[in-house]
């Protein structure tokens, strides 16, 4: 039995339907297929005793790998954020600080992509930066 009152109502930061909703089961089905195919390629292909820096490269060499990586990227960059925001929105945060709070996501998300993005130029030989 539960011991909230009957007149309790489960809050939410999305509204079904809305953008933000929309991204992030999206999101959810992008990064599962993703996922999938990582676990398949490093976990049964190549063992992960034999992964290597000169296969990861030569990996990132192609350009469907390579896409694939900057799709996940962006992909749980979003599900990611968009998921910690409905969180704390869930728990109660409200106001001047949800603001703050949805500011400081963005900026950690545009470093963590602009990082990613970094890395995987340095990775992959078909960007000569």
């Amino acid at each position: 039995m539960s011991t909230r009152g009957s007149d309790a109502v489960a809050r939410s930061a999305f509204e079904r339907g809305s953008l933000r909703w929309v991204l992030q089961r999206a999101t959810a089905v992008f990064l599962i297929g993703t996922l999938a195919f990582h676990f398949y390629l490093l976990h049964f292909v190549n063992h992960a005793a034999d992964i290597t820096l000169a296969g990861t490269t030569a990996r990132m060499g192609e350009l469907g790998y390579l896409l694939t990586m900057v799709a996940f990227l962006f992909a749980a960059t979003v599900h990611g954020v968009n998921g910690v925001y409905n969180a704390l929105v869930n728990a109660g945060l409200s106001g001047t600080r949800a603001r703050v709070v949805k500011w400081g996501l963005i900026v950690a998300s545009i470093a963590l992509l602009v990082q990613g993005l970094r890395v995987a130029a340095a990775m992959s030989p078909l960007i000569n930066l």
